[in-house]
C-alpha cells in the first residue's frame, strides 16, 4: 500500500525537506546538498533518460506480475478500502432502534466493526451510552457507503488504473522531478508518475503565461526600469500578489547585478526563489510533516466558503486518507446550507466511508460533531473529516460556530491533534486570499487546500498564500477526478509551473 501523506519529497538543495519523511528517506538522498542552482541536477539529460527508461520497465514489470498472480493481489492492493466493506456486509444483521429506519440500521451495525482494532460487540459502544442513547437516536444518522456503490473506487487504487500509461515526454519530466529528489528508479509507483503529469497538465495556463516571457526579459542581463515593470506585470496576471512579487523581483535583481545568467540559468534561480516563498511558513513549525498519526485521532475541520469545493475536497481526502492506510470517518457539519449534508453523503460513498449526519435542518453543528467524535473513538479511527460552515456574510455566527465545535473536541477529545485546513479555490486568486484573511481570523488555520489549479491561470495564488497569510499550503487539486487531490510538494510545484 502507497502511503501519500509519507511520500518522500525533497530538493537536492533543500536537505531538511527529508526530514518530513524519515524513515523513507534513502541514504543517497542526502548528500546531494548543493549551494548553486547549476550544480542542482546530479545527473545529465542521458542519465535522466536511462532513469526514467528504467523506471517504466520496473513499471510495466510489476504489471505484469500482478497480472499473473491470483486474484487475490489485488484485493490486497486496495485492502484498506475493500475489506472492511466486504467484512461488514458479511456481518450485517438487522437491530430495531426506536427512530432510525430499519432500512439503514443494517448497513450502521455493518460499517461500525473495524476488524482490526475493534472488540467483537452487538452494537457500537457509541450507541449503548446511558445519557446519549436517545438523543442520538433521534438526532444522528450514519451513511455508509453501500456496498454497491463502493465497488467503482476500486480502480482508483488498483494497479490497473495506469496500465495503459505511455512513455512520452510527460513521463520522462516526471522521472526527472521524481529522480532530482533521490529517488531509486525501482521504488517509482505509476500512482507517482500519473499525478505529476496531471500536476503539470493543470499549471500548463499558468506556466504558458510565464515561462517564455520570463526567459526573454531575464536573459538580458541586469534588470532595467522597463523589464522590472514587465516582470511585475506577469507575476500579478498569475496573482503572485504585491508582497511576493516585490521580493521575487528585488531578490532577481540582487543576483543579476552580480553576474549575468543566461535565461536558463535565471529561469532556476527563479525556481529557488519560489521554493523560498513557499517552504518559509513550514520553517515555523517543529515538525514540518503533515500526516495522521497512528494510534491517536486526528480531527481535520475543513472551512472555506460555499462553491470552492470544500464538500468535494473532503470527499477525495477520505479516499486518499483509506488508500494511504488510514481508517476514516466524515462529519457533516455543514448542517445550514442547504444540500450540503446530501453532497457529502454522495462523496462518502465514492470514497466508501462512512457519514455522520443529521437528518434535520438547521440543527445544531457542534452536536453532529459530539457523534462524529464518539463514533470515531469507539472505532478507533485514525482520521475524522469534519465538514464545517462557510458563511462570511455574518462573521460572528461563523466565529461563535466554529468556538463551539472547538470546545466540543476539546471537551470530547482533548487528546486528538486537531488541524484546521482552509479550502481556496485558486481560480478566485486574490478574491480567494481575501477571503483566506478573513478565515484566518476566525478559524485558527493550520493550512491551505488549494482547489482547481487545472481551470485558471492564476496558480501563482499560491505564492501569494505563503508570503501574505504565513500559512503552509497542505493539499493541492489540479482536476475534477477523485485522484486529483495529492499533498503538496514545493519543489514539483514549481517545478511544474516553470518547466516549460
Amino acid at each position: 500500500m502507497f502511503n501519500w501523506f509519507r511520500r518522500q519529497t525533497g530538493t537536492p538543495s533543500q536537505p531538511e525537506e527529508q526530514k518530513q519523511t524519515p524513515e523513507q528517506a534513502p541514504p543517497e538522498a542526502q548528500p546531494t546538498d548543493t549551494e548553486s542552482t547549476k550544480e542542482e541536477p546530479s545527473l545529465t539529460q542521458d542519465e535522466y533518460l536511462n532513469w526514467a527508461k528504467t523506471a517504466f520497465a520496473n513499471i510495466q514489470k510489476r504489471k505484469a506480475q500482478q497480472a499473473q498472480a491470483p486474484s487475490e493481489s489485488t484485493e490486497t492492493v486496495v485492502e484498506g478500502e475493500t475489506v472492511t466493506v466486504e467484512s461488514a456486509a458479511k456481518t450485517t444483521a438487522p437491530i430495531a432502534t426506536s427512530s432510525t429506519p430499519t432500512v439503514e440500521i443494517p448497513e450502521i451495525e455493518a460499517a461500525a466493526p473495524e476488524p482490526e482494532t475493534s472488540a467483537p460487540s452487538p452494537a457500537p459502544a457509541w450507541m449503548r451510552k446511558s445519557d446519549r442513547l436517545e438523543i442520538l437516536k433521534e438526532t444522528a444518522i450514519e451513511t455508509p457507503a453501500p456496498k454497491a456503490k463502493q465497488e467503482p473506487v476500486a480502480p482508483f487504487v488498483a494497479p490497473t488504473e495506469t496500465a495503459d500509461l505511455p512513455f512520452d515526454e510527460e513521463f520522462v519530466w516526471s522521472a526527472r522531478v521524481l529522480a532530482a529528489q533521490g529517488r531509486k528508479p525501482e521504488d517509482i509507483s505509476s500512482e507517482e508518475i500519473s499525478w505529476l503529469k496531471r500536476l503539470r497538465q493543470g499549471l500548463g495556463k499558468t506556466r504558458r503565461s510565464l515561462v517564455n516571457q520570463l526567459k526573454a526579459i531575464v536573459g538580458q542581463g541586469p534588470l532595467n526600469r522597463d523589464a522590472v515593470m514587465e516582470i511585475e506585470a506577469l507575476l500579478l496576471q498569475a496573482d503572485v500578489g504585491l508582497e511576493a512579487t516585490d521580493y521575487i523581483i528585488s531578490t532577481l535583481q540582487n543576483r543579476l547585478r552580480e553576474e549575468a545568467l543566461p535565461p536558463e540559468d535565471a529561469i532556476e534561480y527563479l525556481k529557488t526563489i519560489l521554493r523560498d516563498i513557499l517552504d518559509r511558513p513550514l520553517k515555523n513549525l517543529g515538525d514540518p510533516a503533515f500526516a495522521p498519526e497512528k494510534d491517536t485521532l486526528n480531527i481535520w475541520l475543513l472551512t472555506g466558503v460555499n462553491g470552492v469545493g470544500k464538500t468535494t475536497t473532503i470527499g477525495k481526502l477520505a479516499h486518499l486518507a483509506q488508500k494511504s492506510g488510514y481508517s476514516c470517518l466524515i462529519v457533516a457539519a455543514d448542517t445550514f446550507r442547504a444540500a450540503a449534508v446530501e453532497q457529502v453523503k454522495v462523496w462518502g460513498e465514492r470514497s466508501g466511508t462512512s457519514v455522520i449526519a443529521n437528518p434535520g435542518k438547521n440543527t445544531d453543528p457542534a452536536a453532529v460533531v459530539y457523534d462524529g467524535i464518539a463514533a470515531a473513538q469507539s472505532r478507533n479511527i485514525d482520521l475524522l473529516l469534519v465538514d464545517t460552515a462557510g458563511r462570511l456574510q455574518n462573521k460572528k455566527n461563523l466565529m461563535e460556530e466554529l468556538a463551539k465545535i472547538r470546545r466540543i473536541i476539546d471537551k470530547k477529545a482533548a487528546d486528538a491533534k486537531v488541524e484546521s485546513l482552509l479550502v481556496l479555490d485558486a481560480t478566485l486568486g486574490q478574491n480567494g486570499l481575501r477571503q483566506a484573511q478573513v478565515f484566518a481570523e476566525v478559524a485558527k488555520l493550520s493550512g491551505v487546500v488549494l482547489t482547481k489549479l487545472d481551470g485558471t491561470a492564476k496558480g501563482g495564488v499560491a505564492l501569494a498564500v505563503a508570503q501574505q497569510l504565513n500559512l503552509p499550503i497542505r493539499f493541492i487539486g489540479a482536476g475534477e477526478g477523485i485522484e486529483d487531490l495529492r499533498p503538496f510538494s514545493s519543489y514539483e510545484f514549481v517545478e511544474a509551473l516553470l518547466n516549460g
